[in-house]
């Protein structure tokens, strides 16, 4: 029997699905609107939830919104990437904790995961990896769902970035993004998408 304390998932309305997915695009120009830091904030708090395994979080996020910031940031940036960087009100550096293990008693408190990461770097790479790019992908999900555009970018120097901003070393980059209010006149006709059968089975 379905839990009565929950209500069964509804279908978003396609205007919402719109927003999220089909008119949805990687913008390269923004207008000058700010991002104010009460948005960053709501857009984590959706982002969150959103799972990875064992719960895992291994993300962590640089919201660069300075001026310093942009400054220590744009020279690590690959040159035909640097105007959406500099103009972009905030750009996300959003990288994977390779200690994400010593976080687990309290994010996976029902079972002592710890001992399954010790001296397996392969394993903690390929987890802090992937549930970072799972959760990069959230993040830039919920920034559409408040009404914020995104500009995901991986033309960047990663081991510049590393050193720059996580200097502690057990943190690395995984990609960028901006965010902000995109400038629709500096979009490119939308690239064609593979049908169903091209990429796709059911097995």
């Amino acid at each position: 029997m379905a839990d009565s304390n929950r209500t069964m998932a509804q279908t978003l309305d396609p205007s919402a699905i719109d927003q999220l997915f089909r008119t949805a695009r990687s913008h390269n120009k923004w207008q000058d609107r700010p991002v104010e830091p009460s948005q960053l904030h709501a857009l984590y708090d959706l982002m969150k939830w959103g799972p990875t395994s064992a719960n895992t979080f291994p993300l962590r996020v640089v919201f660069v919104t300075s001026a310093a910031g942009k400054a220590r940031l744009i020279p690590l940036v690959f040159e035909g990437n640097r105007s959406k960087v500099q103009t972009a009100p905030v750009t996300a550096i959003l990288a994977y904790d390779l200690r994400f293990a010593d976080w687990l008693p309290r994010l996976f408190p029902h079972k002592d995961m710890r001992p399954f990461f010790v001296d397996k770097p392969a394993l903690i790479e390929a987890t802090a990896f992937r549930n970072s790019s799972l959760q990069g992908g959230y993040l830039m999900l919920a920034a559409r769902a408040l009404g914020l555009d995104c500009g995901p970018m991986s033309g960047f120097d990663s081991e510049a970035v590393d050193k720059a901003f996580f200097p502690e070393g057990d943190v690395k980059s995984n990609f960028i993004c901006a965010l902000g209010h995109g400038d629709p006149t500096g979009l490119y006709p939308r690239s064609p998408r593979p049908e169903f059968d091209d990429v796709c089975r059911v097995a």
